[in-house]
């Protein structure tokens, strides 16, 4: 086939492009890892509570404070910049903290890990359940078509549907109708797909509470005829998104799918200080997917280790756009096309021999 047909991929997790992942290997395959000493990477593994428990004091001091002064200054405009501030809070950051609390990795002590992803996750209108093991499946599988749930941007691009993953109307448009329907009807097909059996039960109750809390928010603002409870709970996900998926789109969209190196498929991408911590540092994320439990404050190290097998960072966020839209421009006509990623001198080549892969190879 001419690399410039278009070939059809089967997004679902349960149809064609599944069947042939499994059957060609690409499901839970070996995954390239750039070599690291041992006795290195146990240091970089190391998990403490310090960083994360500094990190969360400020989080919640941001979150509690601009609350306050949303609800001090509500009715006036004076309430705008602290329902900004808020709304990145809620909305964004909870994004970082939901992923790495969800790895185990943010905090050495387990039961502080599990309760920051609980209140991450109803921020984020994601079932905590079905999200931990859609993310495990996600570092699995990564941007495997058919296997891959959480694949951001799909082939070809639905643009308006990206644009619209800024304004939150998407989590009101799937993930809020999810949780209703996995609270009242249960899981379908495809999260049962990832989801094992002796987990399908938890992940129905969780969908109950989270819907009995949104169904309690919206009570009290019907009883006190206010906005403000929905403001407060349920709304940020629409006006304080906006951060999250501005750096979240980054980590895969233009790149390689169905290959076994993250080198190809995931991008690094310098950004500054306070998008840094907004993120916890997931911009390095192609040293994150090679080596996921390495915690969030490790990685800025383990990219300085490792960055001479991995291609070139993009220096900022404006430049990783202006090298991405071209690529998804592209793909709105050629499917196949996408954006290889040039190693240095100093690099391991892709190997073909890897996973019985031929070395991709952008279509021209």
């Amino acid at each position: 086939m001419s690399s410039m047909e278009k070939t059809k991929r089967d997004y679902s997790l349960v149809g064609e492009s599944t069947r042939r992942a499994i059957e060609t290997g690409l499901a839970s395959a070996e995954w390239y890892h750039t070599d690291v000493p041992r006795k290195v990477m146990k240091d970089l593994m190391q998990r403490s509570d310090g960083p994360a428990i500094r990190d969360t004091i400020l989080w919640f001091a941001l979150l509690i404070g601009s609350a306050a002064g949303a609800i001090w200054f509500w009715g006036t405009w004076w309430c705008v910049p602290f329902f900004f501030v808020y709304g990145v809070i809620y909305g964004s950051s909870s994004d970082s903290r939901w992923h790495e609390c969800g790895h185990g990795t943010a905090f050495r002590t387990r039961w502080m890990n599990d309760v920051i992803y609980q209140i991450a996750s109803f921020m984020l209108m994601r079932n905590p359940v079905q999200w931990r093991w859609s993310h495990a499946r996600h570092h699995t599988d990564t941007i495997i078509v058919g296997r891959d749930a959480e694949i951001a941007v799909m082939r070809p691009p639905d643009l308006l549907k990206a644009a619209l993953m800024f304004t939150g109307l998407l989590d009101f448009r799937y993930s809020l109708p999810g949780l209703f329907r996995q609270a009242f009807r249960g899981l379908n097909a495809e999260e049962e797909s990832y989801i094992p059996e002796m987990e399908r039960h938890r992940a129905v109750v969780a969908a109950r509470w989270h819907v009995a809390i949104y169904l309690a928010t919206l009570a009290v603002a019907l009883y006190s005829w206010s906005f403000l409870p929905l403001m407060l709970i349920g709304l940020p996900r629409l006006y304080g998104s906006w951060h999250m998926v501005l750096t979240g789109l980054l980590q895969h969209i233009g790149l390689a799918d169905n290959v076994t190196d993250h080198r190809l498929n995931s991008r690094t991408v310098y950004m500054n200080p306070v998008s840094r911590w907004i993120y916890w540092n997931m911009n390095y994320h192609v040293e994150h997917h090679m080596f996921p439990m390495v915690p969030y404050h490790a990685l800025p190290r383990l990219h300085e280790l490792i960055k001479h097998d991995l291609p070139e960072p993009n220096p900022s966020m404006w430049h990783a756009y202006r090298e991405a839209w071209p690529a998804l421009l592209r793909q709105l006509k050629y499917e196949d096309y996408f954006l290889k990623r040039e190693l240095p001198p100093t690099a391991r080549p892709y190997r073909d021999e890897f996973h019985n892969l031929a070395t991709p190879t952008a279509a021209e």
